[in-house]
């Protein structure tokens, strides 16, 4: 994990194509999502990334790749979910700080009144930078729609569970077209009147969790259980494996 974040221009960065390959994810993917944020942060976005290239060691061919900084990072990380997502999280900002401490160790020593006027002046400045992130960061969580690597959590839980409620993938209910879609009809219909939303991908960021839970958590109107039911009885069979 020593190369999870790198110096760049003295400062502690780390990159679009590492964080890819940590998360065991698709680098295309990490740059959708990053170009994603971009419209959300509008004005701060050069404040947390820019654009880079890198040379592939087998074609020898330029491509793109994304340096993002702590709070890049930060922001980027906010859609990767789950356990695993979760430890790697911890030692990416594990990493940041042992970056950032050697840093720090490498730095020219000044003189006691320079060092006092550097912290003062240090404190100050990053106190200011800190209400300035976490109120960008809480703006964007609030008004930000679900970003592309979200939106596809969320579609994957969404069809999972209707395909659950519906008897399996191979169940007479689900292969009714007709029914199948009155199902995602009637969840969204439900979605959109928790949420106050127009559609799924209009769903705040601060609100994905809940989102998810609310799918996971959602069952059919008593009536449309009922036609499920009925049309999976009549072979007799359901395709509970295939959920």
């Amino acid at each position: 994990m020593n190369n999870l974040v790198i110096m760049k221009n003295n400062q502690v960065v780390t990159t679009s194509l590492q964080v890819a390959a940590t998360f065991g994810k698709n680098h295309r993917d990490v740059l959708s999502a990053i170009d994603d944020l971009k419209k959300g942060v509008a004005g701060n976005y050069a404040d947390l990334f820019y654009d880079d290239s890198y040379i592939h060691p087998q074609n020898k061919q330029t491509y793109r790749q994304v340096i993002m900084n702590r709070d890049g990072f930060t922001l980027l990380a906010m859609g990767f979910t789950g356990k695993k997502a979760l430890q790697f999280k911890l030692k990416y900002i594990d990493a940041f700080n042992q970056m950032e401490k050697q840093l720090k160790a490498n730095n020219k020593a000044l003189s006691l009144p320079e060092q006092i006027k550097t912290i003062a002046l240090g404190y100050t400045q990053m106190e200011e930078d800190v209400a300035d992130i976490k109120t960008d960061l809480s703006d964007v969580r609030d008004r930000m729609g679900l970003p592309g690597n979200m939106k596809r959590t969320f579609s994957k839980a969404r069809n999972r569970k209707v395909i659950e409620l519906m008897g399996g993938s191979k169940s007479n209910a689900y292969l009714d077209k007709s029914l199948r879609q009155k199902a995602y009809s009637q969840m969204f219909a439900s979605f959109k009147e928790q949420f106050q939303v127009d559609s799924y991908a209009d769903c705040p960021m601060k609100n994905f969790d809940d989102a998810i839970e609310f799918v996971n958590n959602w069952f059919a109107p008593y009536e449309l259980q009922q036609r499920i039911q009925q049309l999976n009885s009549q072979t007799g069979l359901f395709d509970g494996n295939d959920q």
